[in-house]
């Protein structure tokens, strides 16, 4: 947890640092994320495939997240809030779903000396967390049944299990400002995000379960990254 404090804080600084100056283009600028993430956690779904009313966990998520992104003498600095979801689960069928939401921060350093293009590598730190749900095909099952009995009610609740996991993050990103609009810009970041170490998987309550499975967090990420800066767009019309 220190470490993630330290990297949230570095970049803070840099962020200040950068404010000294008088030109609009040391504010950091506001970022919105559409992407992608791409992990599978094999050893709870090896617990599922050997159950027959279960499916499963996918193996993607679509991802969105807002934060914001500094270059100060080529120095790069950015955090970020993302919620993730596999956009898949169906009450009424054989099903499951995974869901994510966490934050994370970032260093890194542009590679080209222009300003108008910038092509750096990151490496950073993050926490995430997951929530792994599992619905069965409970057509079967009388109405009358789930009325008289709580035994019956319970099972065809749906079955939901919860991780978390502090992380690193590694990885490289590529921005185009905009000729006429300096302040706005677009581009794509991309890389890998690891866990330092597995952790079981809990209850629904967060409840620690006795022979739960336990598994790493590996992902692989990539993201369309759309930039704008408020003070620079009013620069801009000037």
């Amino acid at each position: 947890m220190k470490i993630i404090h330290l990297v949230f804080l570095l970049a803070i600084c840099n962020q200040c640092s950068a404010q000294e100056g008088k030109d609009y283009h040391i504010m950091p600028e506001a970022t919105l994320v559409f992407g992608g993430s791409f992990q599978k956690f094999d050893n709870l779904n090896s617990r599922v495939a050997n159950l027959p009313q279960y499916k499963q966990l996918p193996s993607s998520m679509g991802t969105v997240e807002i934060g914001w992104l500094k270059e100060h003498h080529r120095f790069i600095s950015g955090a970020g809030i993302f919620l993730g979801s596999s956009m898949s689960g169906d009450r009424n069928e054989k099903s499951s779903s995974l869901r994510s939401m966490g934050v994370h921060a970032e260093i890194g350093y542009n590679l080209l000396n222009s300003k108008m293009v910038l092509l750096y590598p990151l490496a950073g730190l993050g926490y995430e967390m997951y929530q792994a749900r599992f619905f069965k095909d409970n057509s079967s099952v009388d109405f009358n049944d789930v009325l008289q009995s709580s035994t019956v009610q319970n099972s065809i609740t749906p079955v939901t299990f919860k991780n978390s996991f502090f992380n690193y993050r590694l990885g490289f990103g590529v921005s185009l400002k905009s000729p006429k609009y300096p302040s706005n810009s677009i581009g794509v970041q991309a890389g890998y995000v690891g866990s330092f170490s597995s952790n079981s998987w809990r209850g629904n309550d967060n409840q620690d379960l006795m022979n739960a499975p336990k598994d790493k967090l590996s992902r692989i990420y990539v993201g369309l990254v759309f930039a704008f800066s408020p003070w620079g767009m009013m620069k801009d019309k000037h």
